[in-house]
């Protein structure tokens, strides 16, 4: 037998092992999670809870990274252009799928360049208001802002975030207008709208919650489609008076394209095995998220239906980067 012959079979048998000892041995040093909002958020809170239950169930560090800029995308396409190898993910989301119609140009495409591990969590956001902004209620927020256009202002943890859209479109379904503060993180925008310096904003449930049963800040509706254990008494923005408004905010974890099958799986198996635990799903209930689990397969059909139905808000609102 000639030599090419000898070692054709040989190759093949290489090709075909080589992924599953990578993954046997995956992971076997820090892992990097790309957390692409500022501290304090929901983003933030969630990368820490998913990186401390991967440390612990995979037996290596996973060290928060904090890249900030353009509604979470610069973060998104660092992760984007990383190594395939495991070792560099992305906890990102419902900004990304915004970001892909809201943003002409960018580096990367959420489809085509990553891939989907394993969504973590599903939360509602609340819409929040100062308590010395005389209304509370959806109609009073609505009447108040008629009688005084531009003049209210509410936040967001930045240009295309989910709750910047969120606030574009109530004023489109109103018939209102309010002007968008962007900020760079939800931290920052809680800080002022605490202060007083903002009136409004509407903000995720694990970061508005402590403050809302402080009394420090007012609640006057959910952003979802159903009303939170948490806040049993606080209605739906739907609910409130503006029929078919549904924002909620998801998470997961993503790699770079062409990540081994091998490595999606296992990071699969093993977040969704934390994330469905009884500890954590009481952890994140008491949050005001919601754990959600789907297969890699399931997880990248539902976020390319989420960029299509983004896609439709952005039209409607006429949302524009400021």
């Amino acid at each position: 037998m000639s030599l090419p012959y000898v070692v054709a079979p040989c190759l093949l048998v290489l090709t075909l092992v080589a992924p599953l000892a990578l993954a046997q041995d995956y992971p076997n040093k820090p892992i990097r999670l790309v957390a692409p909002f500022s501290p304090g958020g929901a983003t933030d809170v969630l990368a820490r809870i998913v990186g401390q239950k991967i440390n612990e169930r995979m037996g290596q560090p996973v060290v928060i990274e904090n890249r900030v800029g353009a509604g979470g995308n610069i973060g998104a396409e660092q992760v984007a252009k990383s190594a395939p190898d495991g070792y560099t993910l992305l906890m990102g989301g419902v900004p990304h799928a915004i970001g892909a119609t809201l943003y002409a140009k960018l580096g990367y495409d959420m489809v085509k360049d990553l891939t989907p591990v394993a969504e973590v969590a599903s939360f509602p956001s609340v819409l929040v208001l100062h308590p010395s902004l005389p209304a509370k209620s959806v109609k009073e927020l609505i009447a108040l802002a008629k009688a005084r256009p531009g003049h209210l202002n509410f936040g967001s943890a930045g240009n295309g975030s989910p709750n910047h859209l969120a606030l574009e479109w109530f004023d489109t379904l109103a018939g209102v207008k309010m002007t968008h503060v962007p900020y760079k993180g939800a931290g920052q925008v809680l800080g002022d709208l605490l202060a007083g310096q903002l009136q409004l904003a509407s903000m995720g449930l694990p970061v508005a919650m402590p403050h809302v049963q402080s009394g420090k800040l007012r609640a006057i509706a959910l952003t979802g489609a159903a009303r939170s254990p948490l806040l049993p008494r606080i209605p739906t923005v739907a609910e409130a008076g503006l029929p078919g408004f549904d924002v909620t905010s998801w998470y997961g974890i993503f790699g770079p394209a062409v990540l081994p099958k091998d490595i999606v799986a296992k990071l699969n198996f093993e977040i969704g095995t934390a994330i469905t635990s009884p500890e954590l799903t009481e952890r994140l209930t008491a949050l005001g998220a919601e754990p959600a689990f789907k297969t890699p397969a399931a997880f990248a059909q539902y976020v390319r239906d989420e960029i299509t139905k983004w896609a439709r808000i952005v039209r409607e609102s006429g949302a524009k980067l400021d």
